[in-house]
């Protein structure tokens, strides 16, 4: 796992061969990033299915007043629920981050 902080976020990448070991690595260390916007980008190279993604969803609902976006080609947005943010680009990625920051100081 590479952990690169960002002006506004912090960036995980998967650099394990599997979504297992990924997945492992980050509960490991989730805690550290518990006030921070994340974005997990997660190779083309492992191999993910949908039903994968979605254990992140406990980790996505821990996160009050910030967000959480993962970055993947390998899963098509209608298959996740509605709230929880995938994208395919990390500029896509960003753009979420933003909203979502904008959306706050509204108040929504």
């Amino acid at each position: 796992m590479i952990i690169e902080k960002k002006e506004n976020y912090t960036l995980i990448s998967s650099d394990e061969n599997s979504f297992s070991d990924f997945y492992t690595s980050f509960l490991k260390r989730e805690k550290e990033f518990k006030k921070e916007h994340l974005v997990l980008l997660i190779s083309d190279e492992i191999n993910i299915k949908k039903e994968e993604f979605s254990l992140f969803l406990k980790s996505f609902k821990k996160k009050k007043n910030t967000s959480f976006v993962i970055v993947s080609n390998n899963v098509n947005s209608d298959d996740v629920p509605e709230n929880f943010n995938i994208v395919p680009t990390l500029t896509e990625a960003e753009d979420i981050l933003e909203m979502e920051a904008i959306e706050r100081e509204l108040g929504f």
